[in-house]
């Protein structure tokens, strides 16, 4: 089916201007959180993306975390690979994109079983497809836990990956996601709050465990998903984060992922307009703000200091404008197109409805259409001498300038808010 690609509006571009002495501009009234004046607050929506306090039916990824991969053959099919070759097919790939993302600070540690385990029933009784009946889901999940009870101490993990045999009858590898129980099963000891179901074809989709173990960490799905099954599922956030497309060509988190994550500190996340840093020099009003961004998937200089990696400005009680340098480094080593990207972050949207929207600042454009999974948003960044104005509260807009992109790689940036 031919790809749809709908354009937006064109917002109005100015030229660039001159700088001056920066200042800060006053923005919504708002009680400072813990992670201060622009971190939202966390909300009942799923997966939340307030971050200022932490859901503790989550595993956190603060510094190492040990999953178990066991792998289910069914009586009705004889598997035609060894678990030793379907663990290499996500690890250490998947650990190697949490280190990279989380800049060295998280180290996710596979523990793949080596024999496959017997389910007591056929592979197609129990009717796996990605919209899978609750009950018969419930009975394969515990059958699962219970088939590999004996030979696996599930005390001793903090994640589990149940790894079906891709070539069973039954196994429909659109089904791979995580299961939240609203009642945990039971084992070792051990509460079972969810796991990740993997039913993927040998070879799987490029990245898809890392998606999967982005929801045990809490982060949302940031596809759009049609209501007839059909179009665009990537008209939110293109190939711009992992939790988006796990083809992406630029599938590195969000750094506002990574500060909910624990991955950004105070030193590398810039308030704009809610009591940041102080500014260098006081200025008129609307004066803007100077910030360097470094780029968000380059690794820390050794020795060196870490820089500013995000810039956000609070647009209301819920909402915040996201700003951030994406370099052709680390994760994002593919992708097509690099500058300054901007998103809309909404605190009270639930995964799957749109808690992350890229700003398209080229809106009659578009990029890489033989490899990007949503080309009208591949040529979303902004490059050296443009700008680009955000409209925000009633009456309000914040306009972000790119002035120049250093010898490292970082690029400058002024961000005025009104």
């Amino acid at each position: 089916m031919e790809r749809v690609r709908p354009r937006s509006a064109a917002a109005a571009f100015t030229s660039l201007m001159a700088f001056a002495a920066t200042s800060l501009v006053a923005g919504p009234a708002v009680a400072d959180p813990p992670g201060g004046p622009c971190a939202l607050p966390r909300t009942a929506a799923h997966h939340s993306l307030g971050l200022d306090s932490w859901n503790s039916a989550y595993p956190r990824p603060g510094n190492r975390l040990d999953a178990v991969m066991v792998f289910l053959s069914f009586p009705d099919s004889v598997p035609m690979n060894s678990p030793r070759e379907l663990a290499a097919d996500h690890f250490p790939a998947t650990s190697d994109f949490f280190r990279r993302a989380s800049y060295g600070a998280f180290v996710l540690r596979a523990h793949p079983q080596t024999e496959w385990v017997r389910m007591p029933r056929a592979s197609v009784t129990y009717d796996i497809r990605r919209d899978w009946d609750p009950e018969r889901r419930l009975v394969y999940l515990r059958d699962a836990i219970d088939a590999a009870d004996d030979d696996v101490d599930f005390s001793r993990y903090d994640v589990v990956y149940l790894v079906a045999d891709p070539d069973a009858p039954g196994v429909d590898s659109d089904a791979t996601k995580v299961v939240n129980f609203d009642r945990p099963l039971t084992a070792d000891g051990a509460e079972i709050r969810r796991v990740v179901t993997v039913f993927e074809r040998h070879p799987p989709d490029r990245n898809v465990l890392a998606h999967e173990t982005g929801h045990v960490f809490d982060l949302p799905d940031l596809y759009h998903r049609p209501e007839d099954g059909n179009g665009d599922w990537d008209t939110h956030v293109g190939d711009w984060d992992v939790m988006g497309s796990q083809f992406g060509l630029a599938p590195d988190l969000f750094g506002w992922h990574k500060w909910k994550l624990g991955w950004l500190g105070p030193a590398e996340v810039r308030c704009v307009n809610g009591g940041g840093r102080p500014t260098v020099s006081a200025g008129p009003p609307g004066s803007g703000e100077l910030i360097t961004l470094e780029p968000l998937a380059a690794a820390p200089v050794r020795g060196g200091s870490v820089g500013t990696r995000l810039a956000v400005v609070r647009t209301g009680p819920n909402s915040v404008l996201a700003i951030e340098a994406r370099g052709a480094t680390g994760n994002d080593a593919s992708t097509c197109t690099e500058g300054v990207l901007l998103y809309r972050v909404q605190g009270e949207a639930a995964s799957g409805d749109g808690p992350i929207e890229v700003v398209d600042t080229h809106p009659e454009t578009e990029a890489c259409a033989d490899e990007s999974v949503y080309p009208p948003l591949a040529d979303a960044p902004l490059q050296v001498g443009e700008t680009f104005t955000v409209p925000g509260p009633p009456g309000g807009r914040t306009r972000v300038e790119v002035a120049d992109r250093t010898a490292t790689g970082a690029w400058t940036v002024k961000i005025t808010t009104a």
